[in-house]
């Protein structure tokens, strides 16, 4: 088995507009992942983060910072440490706090034919 080191602080970030900055770190190119995505995204005060409702499995990972994230229109205070897993069609909103900045890890897993 061989293995991919990947410089994450060197992979190039692309700002989303009021969606912070995203930064692909696992994919097919990368390391020839064919069934996940992964990315880190970066949220500065004020800012939010929606993940589309699609029919694959996510996970979201609060690496650094402090927010909110918003489920089923409910508020919850979260910070570093902090995950959400949300199942095919389900969505979330996440919030960076005010003065306050977050780094995600999101993962991205479709959902496999049994």
């Amino acid at each position: 088995m061989s293995l991919t080191f990947i410089d994450t602080n060197k992979q190039p970030k692309k700002a989303t507009a009021g969606q912070g900055e995203v930064a692909e770190i696992l994919n097919e190119a990368l390391c020839g992942a064919k069934n996940v995505l992964g990315s880190l995204r970066w949220l500065k005060s004020a800012e939010t983060f929606k993940p589309e409702a699609t029919d694959k499995h996510q996970l979201i990972y609060l690496m650094d910072g402090k927010g909110n994230i918003r489920l089923d229109g409910k508020d919850y205070g979260v910070e570093k440490g902090a995950g959400i897993y949300l199942g095919p069609s389900e969505t979330a909103t996440i919030q960076a706090g005010n003065g306050a900045s977050l780094k995600l890890f999101h993962l991205i897993v479709p959902k496999l034919p049994k």
